[in-house]
């Protein structure tokens, strides 16, 4: 088992969507990235029993958690505890990386 990585390691781009990698998983939590061109969002949506944890590494989004929107930069962690609708919006000129944890992890 791998228990130290780099993220810079894990990230990249699509034209089309966000892109996603996961870095580590258990039945418990999943840690991920989410990698947004400008432009891209990701649409509101919950998850029933899911509390999710953005860590912004690099750039600049809005984020949009149950009724409060908030722009956020790098070194910014944004709660979305289950159940609320939550999405981010890279408002910013280059990449927006975010770290992300849910737990637990889904399909667990």
């Amino acid at each position: 088992m791998q228990y130290f990585k780099d993220y810079r390691e894990h990230f990249g781009t699509s034209a089309s969507k966000s892109y996603k990698a996961s870095l580590f998983e258990s039945p418990r939590l999943l840690v991920g990235l989410n990698c947004l061109e400008p432009g891209q969002m990701q649409a509101q949506h919950a998850h029933a029993v899911q509390d999710k944890c953005y860590l912004v590494l690099e750039g600049v989004g809005t984020f949009t958690i149950g009724r409060e929107r908030q722009v956020a930069g790098a070194g910014t962690v944004v709660w979305a505890p289950a159940g609320v609708e939550h999405g981010v919006e890279n408002t910013g000129k280059g990449s927006l990386i975010l770290l992300v944890a849910l737990a637990p992890a889904p399909g667990a």
